[in-house]
């Protein structure tokens, strides 16, 4: 009876869908391309089946307009984005990817709001020893980027250590459990041999198809009462229900995603809604099952309405819902309650179990970098050489020197103080709690700056925020160079998308927990309007906000902005 009534939408199939089909399992002619001295960059076709490798192809467009006037192509150079489920690291791993980026890279590295490493400036002619040193250190890029279940996000607060093992691993088994299956990479990359095709070495995709999903597609896995990695932000969120201490199952959401197109009202951000409860051991045929429904169902003729959000809302959720149980052959359990209350990082040292401590320090922007006068980088490499612990990289783009032993913390101290490392507490509290997406100058999307200019903004905004008495109080504020969502800007209290060079539309009204989408305040402004406007509203949160009330809240409260109670009138 569900089959009758699904089914995906009718249009000629997108050009991706093509180069997809024609790949062989994602080769096409990457192996030969990638040798070709001719050029720095590579074809259009090829560049698509790079990103299910984990890289993109991109060109520093600070040099864009000068190069055109030499005749030169474009200053072409990847971008290569690892696979780390739960953003954890080992210190020798990180070590790795700090030596990468100094030899091969732009000798930075950024965090990204997925909990891994992202590195920019990789020339065409090194990525494939990049990736062979990579692979050496035990992590890989596969799947960090393309029509495939991506990096599989995890809590990171260091005061849940022993839930955050158990969840870790879960997330860790999901990574692995849902990677394509086809050796393409190792091929392409790690010189492995190509079995030649027979009937019974023939190669197939399980789950996944010829054709991979429509879009990509989210995972995330969140313990109550932090909300750090944006739960209802992901197509698939596993919500940990933990009773006497122990974790008993989760919740599970489906339909998030925060990307949109300005100007189309059929594009729009959207949170995942809770559809049951499930037991840790059934996750991973839950998300099989439902990356399946989307593979099946999901639009393959545009693109801008290909990811699973679109889905769930186009079938409607209880049809997905009972289409899935339908494919599990079981039903969910009814949810359990729950609640969260923040979304954010805590700073500083917090001692754990088992005697162990943990560092967060405030990383701007998540680039991690010496400059003149915060040696960064350096510190934390001189940290990694002598941490016995983890490494874990948060979605906030910050960063914790996690599971450091007593014996440890006192050295691990000492090289805090000495480089002069931030836990962010001597910023305002709002500046804590940015997230900036990296836009120009190397993001071939990006309509404005992001990561670059959003701490200079934050600077002028600090002056209301003193002025007001707000230095300590907990806003979030998020900026994208354009309006696809890395940095989750649906969800910041002030939210900023790129809409041209110096131009953003203005945000306002998400909930500090995440559980609540903004809507669009003003549109096309600049700095001036963006001051004028935050001169007005800040100075009324501060002396007519109710005992607790976050900022968000308040301006709904307040009649400022309408709520958004659904992504489907988020543009109302």
């Amino acid at each position: 009876m569900v089959n009758q009534i699904l089914k995906a939408p009718d249009g000629t199939p997108s050009d991706v869908e093509r180069i997809k089909r024609e790949s062989n399992y994602l080769r096409g002619t990457l192996k030969e391309v990638m040798l070709d001295p001719i050029s720095a960059g590579i074809p259009d076709d090829d560049n698509r089946l790079m990103k299910h490798h984990g890289s993109y192809l991109q060109d520093d467009r600070d040099l864009r307009n000068e190069r055109q006037k030499q005749k030169l192509e474009p200053a072409y150079q990847f971008m290569l984005r690892v696979r780390m489920p739960g953003g954890v690291a080992t210190p020798a791993q990180w070590l790795v990817m700090d030596e990468l980026a100094q030899k091969y890279g732009n000798s930075t590295l950024k965090l990204t709001t997925r909990q891994t490493f992202q590195m920019h400036g990789i020339l065409k002619w090194n990525m494939k020893k990049t990736i062979q040193e990579i692979h050496a250190s035990m992590l890989d890029t596969i799947a960090a980027c393309g029509d495939v279940n991506r990096n599989v996000m995890c809590i990171s607060n260091p005061d849940e250590s022993e839930i955050h093992s158990e969840v870790y691993e879960w997330s860790k088994r999901l990574s692995d459990y849902l990677l394509p299956r086809t050796r393409a990479y190792h091929e392409i990359w790690l010189d492995e041999e190509k079995v030649a095709g027979t009937a019974e070495t023939e190669e197939v995709e399980p789950m996944y198809g010829p054709l991979y999903l429509p879009r990509k597609f989210k995972i995330g896995i969140a313990v109550p009462p932090s909300n750090d990695i944006d739960v209802y932000s992901q197509d698939l969120g596993f919500i940990a229900i933990v009773e006497d201490g122990k974790l008993i199952g989760f919740n599970v959401a489906i339909g998030g995603g925060m990307g949109m197109s300005h100007g189309d009202k059929e594009t729009y951000p959207q949170l995942a809604k809770v559809i049951g409860f499930c037991t840790p051991d059934q996750i991973l045929d839950i998300a099989e099952k439902v990356i399946t429904i989307q593979r099946d169902y999901g639009n393959r003729s545009e693109r801008k309405n290909a990811r699973f959000k679109y889905t769930v809302d186009r079938l409607g959720l209880e049809t997905v819902k009972a289409e899935l149980e339908n494919r599990l052959g079981w039903s969910l359990d009814v949810a359990k309650s729950y609640h969260f209350d923040s979304n954010g990082d805590r700073y500083g040292w917090v001692k754990g179990v088992k005697g162990k401590w943990h560092y967060t320090m405030f990383v701007e922007g998540g680039r991690v970098v010496d400059t003149d006068d915060y040696k960064l980088m350096t510190a934390v490499r001189e940290i990694a050489k002598i941490h016995t612990g983890d490494i874990r990289l948060t979605a906030n783009q910050n960063l914790i020197i996690a599971n450091v032993s007593s014996t440890k913390k006192k050295k691990i101290s000492e090289l805090i103080d000495q480089f002069g490392l931030t836990d962010g507490k001597h910023y305002s509290a709002l500046r804590r709690s940015s997230i900036a997406c990296v836009a120009l100058p190397t993001c071939g999307l990006a309509m404005a700056e992001a990561e670059r200019y959003l701490p200079v903004l934050i600077d002028k905004i600090d002056a209301i925020v003193d002025e007001n008495g707000l230095r300590n109080e907990e806003i979030t504020i998020r900026m994208t160079g354009c309006p696809n969502g890395c940095a989750r800007h649906a969800l910041g209290e002030i939210g900023f998308i790129g809409k041209a060079p110096g131009k953003y539309n203005m945000y306002l009204g998400a909930a500090f927990d995440g559980s609540r989408l903004s809507k669009m305040y003003r549109e096309n402004i600049g700095e001036e309007e963006i001051l004028k406007e935050l001169r007005s509203i800040l100075p009324r949160y501060a002396k007519e906000r109710q005992e607790g009330e976050h900022f968000g809240d308040f301006v709904i409260r307040a009649g400022i902005i309408n709520a958004t109670t659904d992504g489907a009138n988020f543009h109302d």
